[in-house]
Order: C-alpha cells, then sequence, then structure tokens
C-alpha cells in the first residue's frame, strides 16, 4: 500500500512570510490566523503553537517587516561618503512607502500600541521629537565635516521629518508623483538644510 507522504513542518520563518505576503498585498487587516493557514495550507494549530497569540505575532511581524524592506541597506551605501550613505535611507523610504504601502502603513503610520502593545515607551516628559533622529549618522558626519552635533542633528532631524511627511504623502497619493521626482525632492532639501549650517555637499 502507498503511503503518502508527510507534510512540511510549518516552521516560524514560514508563518511569518506568509504573514508578510498578507500584509504586503492587502495591509494589517488580511492577516489574520485563518488567512495565514490558509496561504500555509495547513491547519491553524501549529501556527498556534508557534504564536500564542495575534499580538505575539504582530510584534514578531513588525520586526520581520522592518528587516524585509531595509534589506541590503548596508550594500546600497558602499563606499559613499557620509552624506550620500545617508541620503540612500531617504531613498529606501521612499521606495517603501511607493512599492509597498501597506507595509510602510503598518511600520510607521498605524498606531505602534496597536502593534506592540505597551511595550514601547518614552520615558516620561519626553515626545518623539526630543529624540536624536538616526544618532549614528549625526555622529559621522559631525566628524567628516567638524560640525557641532547639536547643528547636525537638527538638520538631519529636519530632513528625516521632511522624507517621512513627503513618504507619506505618497503613500497615499493616487495619482503617483514619480517615485524618481520624490528622491530628488528629499535630496534637495537635505542638501539645502546642510548648506544652512556651512556643509557644501558636492553632487554625485
Amino acid at each position: 500500500m502507498r503511503q503518502m507522504g508527510r507534510k512540511a513542518k510549518i516552521t516560524k520563518e514560514m508563518v511569518l512570510q506568509a504573514a508578510f505576503d498578507l500584509l504586503d498585498e492587502g495591509g494589517i487587516n488580511a492577516v489574520a490566523i485563518k488567512s495565514i493557514a490558509a496561504k500555509l495550507e495547513c491547519s491553524t494549530q501549529p501556527i498556534s503553537w508557534i504564536f500564542g497569540s495575534m499580538m505575539d505575532l504582530k510584534r514578531e511581524l513588525y520586526k520581520f517587516a522592518a528587516d524585509r524592506m531595509w534589506e541590503g541597506i548596508a550594500d546600497d551605501m558602499g563606499d559613499k561618503d557620509a552624506v550620500h550613505a545617508f541620503f540612500e535611507t531617504g531613498v529606501r523610504y521612499i521606495t517603501n512607502a511607493c512599492d509597498h504601502p501597506h507595509v510602510f502603513r503598518f511600520l510607521y503610520i498605524d498606531n505602534l500600541k496597536d502593534t506592540l502593545g505597551d511595550g514601547l515607551k518614552l520615558p516620561e516628559g519626553m515626545s518623539v521629537f526630543t529624540v536624536q533622529f538616526d544618532p549614528m549618522a549625526v555622529e559621522v558626519l559631525a566628524k567628516e565635516y567638524n560640525v557641532p552635533k547639536e547643528k547636525i542633528g537638527e538638520a538631519v532631524q529636519n530632513t528625516v521629518i521632511y522624507t517621512h511627511g513627503l513618504a507619506t504623502m505618497m503613500m497615499w497619493d493616487d495619482f503617483k508623483m514619480p517615485k524618481e521626482t520624490a528622491i530628488e525632492m528629499v535630496y534637495n532639501m537635505g542638501i539645502t538644510l546642510l548648506r544652512d549650517i556651512g556643509i557644501e555637499i558636492q553632487d554625485t
């Protein structure tokens, strides 16, 4: 009598990949244990065993999605100087918003408490705007151009805020401004902000 082959073991990576695909296709509301099970052609049991709850799954999916969206960024920066390496993060940010709007919304627009619960809290009296954006970029730029960190920090923060606002608008834009135009806008704004503090950038 012919025996049927064993079913493939459902792994955490498989569940997260299926959840990511559903998120990318239809947003976080499309991600559910039943829909993941259907995509993997399995029962809901192994998914429930791996993740105790949807909140646990969302927390892991958040990390998984962020890793996917920023995969290879170090290679993109390559041997660029500090400024152009910093702008590569802006290019990736805009690209993610345009090419993966549902994932971008999940990572950067939706209320993090819905995803991470109360695990992400700033110290009392602080807001997101009192935290230094991209401190590594500030450190490298300050050293390379011999400019005080406070000045660099403000320019970096304003560039990040501008990029986030533009990316959010691109995500919702039904008429779709060309991605290349948005990237050029981010670059020009960053150059302007840096020149305002005395850093002259050579175009490449």
